[in-house]
């Protein structure tokens, strides 16, 4: 899989080469440099044709439409991915917090019914399998 990424990115960087030699042709135009700007349009074209091939070889690829907003605000895309993974896990911490709230609480209350029900709870905990809480 890294091999087609590096294949799209050695033709995307010689395509933006390309594209600047291009620029710098057309900005300082002179007939004489008319056989090398149709060299370079003809360049332009065979490597949007093999970016085109490496499209087809990535197209089950999915970026998240934030990664591009990143980019597009001038950011690192890798912050993006980052900022997931921190998210994640501030999300994950949390949920551990109400997991273990709702264990001491279940724990609390076995016990105290134990003493209110004591009956019914050896029979509970015989079904559930529970341990007597400490």
């Amino acid at each position: 899989m890294a091999e087609k990424f590096d294949n799209l990115e050695e033709y995307l960087e010689k395509f933006i080469e390309n594209i600047r030699q291009l620029g710098i042709i057309v900005s300082d135009f002179q007939p004489s440099s008319q056989a090398g700007l149709n060299q370079k349009l003809n360049y332009m074209i065979s490597g949007l044709q093999d970016i085109e091939k490496c499209r087809q070889q990535l197209h089950e690829i999915n970026v998240p439409l934030e990664v591009f907003e990143y980019i597009d605000q001038g950011r690192n895309p890798q912050l993006y991915t980052k900022e997931c993974l921190e998210r994640a896990l501030a999300r994950n911490e949390q949920v551990k917090g109400k997991i273990d709230t709702m264990t001491k609480f279940k724990s609390l209350l076995v016990s105290e019914l134990s003493k209110v029900f004591p009956e019914e709870m050896s029979k509970y905990k015989a079904i559930h399998g529970e341990d007597t809480p400490s």
